[in-house]
């Protein structure tokens, strides 16, 4: 996943609709697939973060006790300077990296 966010811009852009829509054949489908996508992405990398930053919990009594860890910090920074899970699907869905398919009923 990491090797995708350094391909993707971190600010958002104007994109066509037309291009963004073509796969599927409509502008909602594309907005479904890319929403589900963006979900995934949000959850795997707040599963990565909570586990980087457990390593640094403090399991202090008082709130006195409980101090600053520099590198949960830069951690946290790292974090927030990644891409928004949304742009990352987008990436991926123009590149024809998400796998979907239409269950016919």
């Amino acid at each position: 996943m990491e090797k995708t966010q350094h391909k993707v811009a971190t600010t958002t852009i104007t994109r066509n609709l037309s291009e963004l829509a073509q796969p599927t054949g409509n502008i909602y489908e594309t907005t479904m697939i890319i929403a589900k996508r963006a979900n995934q992405i949000a959850a795997e990398i707040k599963q990565e973060l909570s586990a980087k930053l457990e390593e640094f919990s403090n399991f202090a009594d008082t709130l006195e006790e409980t101090f600053e860890n520099r590198e949960q910090i830069e951690i946290s920074r790292h974090y927030e300077k990644l891409p928004k899970p949304t742009l990352v699907a987008i990436k991926e869905f123009q590149d024809g990296e998400i796998y979907y398919r239409k269950i016919e009923s």
